[in-house]
């Protein structure tokens, strides 16, 4: 069966697929960053941030030499923070050996990679038969394999990766791991997936048993939280007040937020302006953005319980400045309802 599938999905996929700036790249540098982007992320999301890091770091040896908060800047906005820290690390180590490493094991060394990010460079930009198995190609494996086991079980995944390394077995590598995740991303959908028009219908057992919109199955859910919060916009001579997350923080270190009431002391909050939502994982925020004042220009941190004050760092910006700095995901959306940004 793993011929014919593969002859189909090739030749749909040579037909015609979306047009990705990084399906372009054969250099490993560029292929590497479109991936660490692309984890948990939309392509259509990734794309203006891809060009525009790849502007501004063009090469690898660019990146090492950047500093962290040039390369959050950058990153801001695109989430999973950790990724861009992780990418600017494992770059100054691939320069300190003189190259891109060629070969799976020492691809997967590098920080912040995984085995599906290492089996996707090594395919696309070294062409070693490495299958790769994301949300998008387990759920193929699982459709056209009729296959309902637990796709959030280590067993069900290292199965699911075998099927798709025997499915790749004499097909070039890099195309077929593309055409398979474009399989998963355009037709094999999680919702109301195209079985009509699937190149490799012929081939799924679970169109044919008429259970395909029912796969995967992933029995281990997790229960969201719902937050509820209020962030302040405080304007002085035209510039807006920032506070940074500590270096110590567990998440976004070094990013600036807008302040929350219980940073401000004494502060009077104002009207509203609007409400954002975001979401993190399985963490769900509505945050309801505020003008606000403060009794001084200059704002210092002031000890509170839960917040010491050797761990705030206050700085006003002028919005022109904004773009130059880590900002929050959550700090951008809020100035945008505010007309700021």
């Amino acid at each position: 069966m793993n011929v014919r599938f593969g002859d189909l999905l090739l030749a749909w996929y040579r037909n015609g697929h979306r047009d990705l700036p990084w399906r372009r790249a054969t250099d490993p540098y560029r292929i590497w960053v479109s991936e660490i982007m692309l984890q948990q992320t939309r392509a259509a999301a990734v794309i203006p941030y891809y060009e525009r890091f790849l502007a501004r770091f063009p090469t690898v040896e660019a990146l090492a030499a950047a500093t962290e908060p040039n390369v959050l800047a950058l990153w801001s906005g695109l989430g999973y923070y950790s990724r861009a820290r992780n990418l600017r690390r494992a770059a100054q180590q691939i320069v300190a050996a003189g190259g891109f490493p060629g070969e799976y094991g020492a691809i997967r060394g590098l920080p912040g990679i995984g085995d599906y990010t290492a089996a996707a460079i090594a395919s696309m930009a070294f062409h070693l038969p490495h299958a790769v198995l994301d949300g998008n190609v387990m759920r193929v494996v699982a459709r056209v394999r009729n296959d309902a086991a637990d796709i959030g079980a280590g067993r069900t995944r290292r199965r699911f990766r075998a099927i798709a390394q025997d499915w790749l077995d004499g097909n070039p590598p890099g195309l077929f791991n593309q055409a398979l995740m474009e399989l998963g991303a355009t037709v094999c959908l999680p919702r109301n997936p195209l079985c009509l028009v699937c190149p490799v219908a012929a081939c799924c057992r679970g169109r044919e048993e008429g259970v395909a919109a029912q796969l995967p199955v992933k029995l281990r859910k997790t229960v969201p939280v719902k937050i509820d919060g209020v962030l302040l916009v405080v304007r002085h001579r035209g510039r807006i007040l920032l506070r940074q997350r500590p270096a110590a923080a567990r998440r976004m270190a070094g990013f600036w937020d807008l302040p929350a009431p219980e940073d401000l002391p004494h502060v009077r909050v104002g009207k509203r302006l609007g409400e954002i939502r975001h979401t993190i994982t399985h963490h769900h925020y509505t945050l309801t953005v505020r003008t606000a004042t403060v009794r001084t220009a200059t704002v210092r941190a002031a000890e509170t319980p839960a917040q010491p004050a050797a761990s705030i760092a206050f700085e006003w910006f002028r919005p022109g400045r904004m773009a130059e700095i880590p900002l929050s995901t959550t700090a951008r959306k809020a100035l945008k309802a505010a007309g700021i940004l």
